[in-house]
């Protein structure tokens, strides 16, 4: 039996897929077990069929269900055991810790192009200048101001932490103290760190490939051995991972990068059994969980973890800014005797008066409201260039990681090489970016794809720019009519 609560905060949608979902985790509804259709639950509850379509779509995404032509919605098999699976050998990982550059990607010169798809940096009117300048004001009249006379805590400041574990708490699920909180000066740092906690034991690290470039630098710098485990069209390739050596694996399971590929829950569950089995800890890059356009957001893999296998990264590089250079990683409560017994002497590496404006903005609601307001903003941009390349390419190109995050990959069917592309492009002062980088075997790319960022385009500029890429990338008869 569906509640629906009036009086609650969660949208409506979300008070239905929270109880569906339950009862599958539950074992009320089991596989093959058929759901309501959507007009028939719609009617039960009274409200509009809209709302219990996008609660069945949000479990179809997450993996709970499948829509079958003629069937309708069936539950999927999600091995619920396993959310309950013992704690058994986690000890002996426990003891045994105890005893124990950024990518060329991003370095063409900006002003060469007219249309830049560079996927990182934003244009200037996502930032809120004029109420930073307010709240940076604010923070130097405040009763705190005098430590910024001093060395501040190294985990960073308490009332921005415990900002951070509330936001997370309600939107991403997160579980955690304020205690468990390291504020990093990039997510780059935080690996450095999680490096240095593991060095002694655990020199081994298993990550995506193709996965994102400025992480496994860090796992090379810190002499870490990498394996490389192909990503599936479910995510990281979890027989390959438990075939492998490695006691640590890093992932982006609720937006690939750079596929898009979304982690379903059995795979989850199987990530989280993995690790418990083999004495294995998870880190978890939630690099860009604030964007979904067509979906709520994922739920985070540290959401499910009962025992402590998951290392958290958050970062507001993706939503407010990448030049403040602050993320955040949540520490398994087991790991922070470690942490503290080797950082013990560390200085903080992010100054206290940009924590102090952080922690002002999010208490103020202005965080919520900017990522209402930028949510808004890139799904509009990001609709644009799916519509317009589908509309102009059409079976020419595949759209990889499309309905989330501030990228997408273009795979060109019939085999258009990457450095043709992006030369072919830059010849009319259009930016397209390379995709190889993030292969760790290159043999293993095909060389045929790029990457299109778009924050920093308008939508009149994803139409211009993508117009002239399809005639000079596939009617090249036509290229002087664009000249």
């Amino acid at each position: 039996m569906i509640y629906i609560n009036d009086k609650s905060e969660l949208p409506i949608y979300q008070q239905i897929y929270e109880q569906i979902k339950e009862d599958i985790i539950k074992g009320v509804l089991v596989e093959g077990d058929k759901l309501n259709s959507t007009r028939a639950l719609a009617k039960e509850l009274c409200v509009s069929r809209n709302t219990v379509e996008n609660s069945y779509y949000q479990l179809s995404i997450e993996g709970y269900v499948e829509s079958l032509p003629g069937s309708g919605f069936i539950v999927k098999n999600i091995n619920e055991e396993l959310f309950l699976y013992p704690n058994e050998s986690s000890d002996e990982l426990h003891k045994n810790i105890v005893k124990g550059n950024e990518s060329s990607l991003f370095n063409d010169d900006p002003l060469l192009y007219k249309y830049n798809f560079q996927y990182g940096n934003f244009d200037d009117s996502t930032f809120p200048y004029s109420l930073w300048r307010r709240l940076t004001a604010e923070a130097l009249l405040s009763i705190d101001t005098k430590k910024i006379n001093f060395y501040n805590h190294k985990q960073g400041e308490p009332g921005l932490r415990m900002e951070i574990m509330n936001y997370l708490k309600i939107f991403r699920g997160v579980s955690c103290t304020a205690e468990q909180i390291v504020i990093c000066s990039g997510n780059q740092h935080a690996l450095d760190l999680i490096c240095k906690i593991f060095s002694k034991c655990s020199p081994e690290i298993a990550i995506e490939e193709p996965g994102y470039d400025g992480s496994r630098i860090v796992f090379e710098n810190n002499d870490f051995e990498i394996h490389p485990i192909s990503v599936k069209s479910d995510g990281i390739n979890i027989s390959e991972l438990e075939n492998s050596s490695a006691k640590i694996v890093y992932i982006t399971p609720s937006h690939q990068f750079p596929t898009g590929i979304i982690m379903p829950i059995q795979n989850r569950i199987h990530l989280l059994h993995w690790a418990n089995q083999n004495d294995g800890v998870i880190i978890e890059d939630d690099y860009d969980s604030e964007f979904r356009y067509h979906s709520r957001p994922i739920p985070s893999l540290q959401s499910i973890d009962k025992n402590e296998r998951v290392i958290y990264l958050g970062t507001f590089s993706k939503a407010l800014s990448p030049g403040l250079r602050m993320s955040y990683m949540i520490l398994p409560k087991w790991l922070l005797s470690k942490y503290n017994q080797l950082f013990n002497s560390y200085y903080p590496t992010v100054p206290w008066l940009q924590q102090k404006i952080i922690s002002l903005y999010m208490s103020g609601g202005h965080w919520e409201r900017h990522l209402r307001k930028v949510r808004l903003s890139y799904k509009k941009k990001h609709d644009t260039l799916i519509q317009t390349l589908t509309s102009l390419m059409g079976d020419k190109v595949i759209i990889h990681g499309n309905n989330a995050g501030l990228h997408i990959v273009l795979e060109f069917v019939n085999g258009e090489k990457q450095d043709w592309l992006i030369e072919t492009a830059k010849a009319y002062k259009i930016k397209v970016y390379p995709i190889s980088q993030f292969w760790y075997t290159k043999e293993n790319y095909s060389n045929n794809m790029i990457l299109m960022g778009f924050s920093m385009l308008n939508e009149e500029e994803i139409i211009e720019a993508v117009t002239i890429l399809k005639k000079i990338w596939f009617n090249q008869k036509d290229t002087e009519a664009v000249t």
